[in-house]
């Protein structure tokens, strides 16, 4: 969905399955949430537009729902680990996280976790704008993230203030994701947003320590959530990361690490793990294979048998002895 957007519309529905639509379009686009909608409002209201710009998910929505929950069963879901950065457009709402609550009043600001459940409660609707933005696109501890969730972040501080005004005419401006260059934003916008969180920390290392400083970290996450992408490549991780293939090498050197090698291994750690499991029994091992990358059977059993000394359909037969 990289550089289009999704108009949400729940006015073009029957009433009857607007509720539903829109909680599967969220479900689809952002998170997976329980949304309330009271009876006594009439029929479910959602307008809004959801966009993606790169690793930035940005979504501009008004609605009659008055609470959205992401439940402990939801947080364990299989979403990349994030942030949302909530971003109050009129009245006032609250957030909840953990022990935490946050009242935001209009153009205040608040992140919360999608490891942790979570509730946004507004009486009079949900009116923000959201952005999702994953942990390792950030560049900074989880842990340390965390300690700001559930937090208004700083009313009238600088960065909060050019943040805010930064973000609220990026999201209300969906026209410009349609642009050829739309995907340019992703960056910049996700480095403001690391710039807000860092100085609310007053962790000034983090701060001021390049974002090269966690780049070898950041590559070997985007790396382990793309093992099954047979196209993952030196030139894919270094693009996405704005550094050339050198540099990537040269990073990931300095670790001790082979890029290829270290593919390969947990791309066949996950194999292994797969054909030992009873319940993917059902596939074959060339789809197994295939979950994990390896698009040639016959190169997948040599590379097998080097690494383990036994070929898959010897590994499976001894793991379910």
């Amino acid at each position: 969905m990289n550089g289009m957007t999704v108009i949400l519309d729940a006015r073009s529905l029957p009433p009857a399955d607007r509720a539903e639509a829109v909680r599967e379009t969220i479900a689809n686009t952002i998170v997976r949430v329980e949304i309330d909608f009271p009876a006594a409002a009439g029929p479910a209201a959602a307008y809004g537009a959801i966009s993606q710009l790169g690793q930035l998910t940005v979504c501009s929505v008004r609605s009659n729902a008055v609470a959205v929950e992401r439940t402990p069963a939801l947080a364990r879901d299989e979403l990349a680990p994030s942030i949302f950065l909530g971003l109050q457009l009129s009245g006032s709402s609250l957030v909840v996280q953990g022990s935490r609550e946050a009242v935001l009043k209009p153009q205040e600001l608040v992140i919360y976790d999608s490891t942790v459940p979570y509730t946004l409660a507004d009486a009079e609707g949900i009116r923000q704008h959201f952005f999702r933005i994953p942990i390792t696109a950030l560049g900074l501890p989880h842990d340390t993230i965390r300690q700001l969730c559930g937090i208004t972040l700083c009313p009238g501080h600088p960065i909060a203030d050019l943040a805010g005004a930064y973000l609220h005419r990026l999201a209300s401006r969906p026209d410009i994701y349609d642009h050829p260059d739309a995907g340019s934003v992703s960056h910049p916008s996700i480095e403001l947003i690391r710039a807000l969180l860092t100085t609310h920390l007053d962790a000034t290392a983090l701060g001021t320590e390049p974002l090269q400083a966690t780049l070898q970290l950041r590559v070997l996450e985007y790396a382990r959530a793309r093992l099954g992408d047979p196209g993952l490549s030196a030139a894919q991780i270094a693009a996405e990361h704005h550094v050339s293939v050198r540099h990537l090498y040269n990073v990931l050197a300095t670790g001790g690490i082979s890029l290829g090698d270290w593919i390969r291994e947990r791309r066949l750690e996950g194999c292994r793990e797969d054909l030992a499991s009873p319940g993917l029994r059902s596939l074959t091992i060339a789809a197994v294979a295939r979950r994990w990358g390896f698009t040639d059977p016959s190169n997948f059993g040599r590379v097998f048998r080097t690494a383990y000394g036994l070929s898959p359909r010897e590994w499976r037969s001894l793991a379910h002895q």
